[in-house]
């Protein structure tokens, strides 16, 4: 044990007396490590870092042992010590707790299973000792080895080696190697035939517990599979569930188990959790050295399937144009307001060209409230020199216009924007039809060539690429883009929206236009 004993004040006794007090505390300071496995292995280990959201899977684990419910899942990024103290403190915890259980340690491969049991052997033979657990005498296996209260660990690859061990804790670290693994079909049916046939038999009625860690490569892949037969202990299902995306989305995943709010980052235990810009500069270069799916399958825990979408990324990737020279005939801003149950605005822009072709220049959607969504909108509007702006009028109604002009005049007032800078027309639009019947048209543009993107934009494309027709709502960014679209092309629309009545006289808004301030091209002609 590390821990350091004070020795003050017990100079007058006699040496077998101070011995046995010494003795006493190290025995009290051991018992008290055991609240908890990060405290376990922060009083052991003086390398391993302590971070908030290890506390947070750390109190996960203790409901768990504690019986509060028999089912986990930690859904976090590679390399923030997930593992470490799930798959190797969080075991040996458990056996100081109960030496006479039996653990299973599984993973994709024997190698990663082994390393696992190596390092739960190696703290049982440092530390058990204070807390009465020890390793049986000749049993030497790296992989299978037990203790003298008859208890023991063994650690396999998923799909062999459990036959004849019973267990009361399970450890899944990472049932499925890699992404090409978890998409096929077969290779994950192998995985749920070994968890229905071979694991779940193993458990024992005493007492029986399984945690599993994974990055979410697949929607139906060992965790996904899971909580679609099981559900999530929130919902009445059984599975509980810590999961902790490098980037904070609580409008998408629900509240954050560190109550973080949308944009915040994960701590890193090599980045000291007071630097923010640190962190969030971390994780931004690991989106930005990612694919698409990666970031959102290795960082995010939210997995995107490759097929079933309206649109495939090898034709967002076509559509890509940055160098084709094109005259703007009509600049627009589209906007898809925060409400009804989402906190993410979509705010995009760009022109119809005088190839015929809508451009999408830029993409500005984010977790936003009505005064954040409405300023960006202005900012971008001025920036293009946009001559229309488009918003859903759904949620808001009247109180989007109102927002706009609101945030328009206040950025007059504060300089943002020139006094002498004309504001676009605002036209609300509506969406008479549903999601799917609003989005098919406009990927049929992009497939018929009317729609291109003025250069890459991850999270746009990703949405297009990944939202199902079965999707009971769809993203912002989706939205945003359907509705300039179909501003920019009228034909595209099909009654999918319908406009708001033009203004039949001036109105006493906030430096609102007219139509008739719009140039011949519906450029706005500023004083």
């Amino acid at each position: 044990m590390t821990a350091v004993i004070n020795a003050t004040g017990l100079e007058h006794l006699e040496d077998a007396e101070v011995y046995q007090r010494l003795q006493a505390a190290e025995r009290a300071i051991g018992q008290d490590l055991l609240r908890d496995p990060v405290t376990l292995a922060r009083g052991l280990d003086g390398s391993f870092r302590m971070r908030p959201h290890l506390r947070v899977i750390s109190e996960a684990l203790v409901g768990l042992e504690r019986g509060d419910y028999d089912r986990l899942m930690v859904f976090t990024p590679s390399q923030v010590g997930k593992s470490t103290t799930v798959a190797e403190w969080f075991p040996f915890w458990w056996l100081c707790l109960h030496p006479e259980d039996r653990v299973a340690v599984t993973s994709y491969s024997d190698d990663l299973a082994m390393r696992r049991g190596k390092a739960i052997r190696r703290y049982i033979a440092e530390h058990g000792g204070e807390y009465d657990l020890a390793l049986l005498a000749g049993s030497s296996a790296a992989q299978d080895y037990d203790t003298t209260k008859g208890g023991g660990v063994r650690s396999v690859s998923i799909g062999s080696g459990l036959t004849g061990f019973p267990v009361n804790l399970l450890v899944v670290d990472d049932p499925h190697k890699d992404r090409s693994e978890a998409e096929s079909a077969r290779l994950r049916e192998q995985v749920h035939d070994w968890w229905s046939s071979a694991a779940l038999k193993r458990l024992q009625p005493d007492r029986n517990a399984v945690v599993a860690i994974q990055t979410r490569w697949h929607p139906d892949d060992f965790s996904g599979r899971r909580l679609e037969d099981e559900g999530r202990l929130e919902d009445g299902g059984r599975w509980a569930v810590v999961h902790l995306p490098a980037i904070a989305n609580p409008s998408k995943f629900g509240p954050d188990p560190l109550g973080r709010q949308d944009g915040e980052p994960l701590p890193h235990p090599k980045i000291p959790t007071r630097q923010r810009k640190q962190l969030l500069a971390w994780w931004a270069d690991v989106k930005k050295t990612s694919s698409v799916r990666d970031w959102h399958a290795m960082a995010q825990g939210d997995p995107q399937p490759s097929e079933g979408a309206l649109v495939s990324r090898d034709l967002l990737r076509l559509i890509r144009d940055g160098s084709t020279k094109v005259e703007p005939q009509k600049i627009a801003v589209a906007i898809d307001p925060s409400g009804g149950g989402r906190d993410t605005a979509g705010v995009v822009s760009g022109f119809l060209g005088d190839d015929k072709r809508v451009w999408i220049t830029h993409d500005r959607s984010a977790p936003m409230s009505s005064a954040e969504w409405s300023k960006t909108a202005c900012l971008l509007a001025y920036e293009t020199n946009a001559a229309i702006i488009y918003v859903e009028w759904n949620f808001g109604r009247d109180m989007a216009v109102l927002a706009l002009e609101t945030s328009w005049e206040t950025l007059q007032r504060e300089g943002a924007i020139p006094e002498s800078h004309l504001m676009p027309l605002i036209d609300p639009v509506r969406a008479k039809q549903g999601k799917l019947l609003r989005a098919e048209p406009v990927a049929q543009q992009m497939v018929q060539d009317r729609v291109r993107l003025r250069g890459a934009f991850a999270d746009l494309e990703n949405e297009w690429a990944t939202w199902q027709p079965t999707d009971p709502d769809s993203p912002g960014r989706i939205d945003a883009s359907c509705i300039l679209v179909y501003g920019l092309i009228p034909e595209a629309n099909r009654g999918a929206i319908v406009h708001a009545p033009l203004p039949t006289a001036p109105q006493p808004t906030a430096g609102r236009q007219t139509p008739s301030s719009a140039g011949l091209y519906g450029r706005r002609i500023s004083k």
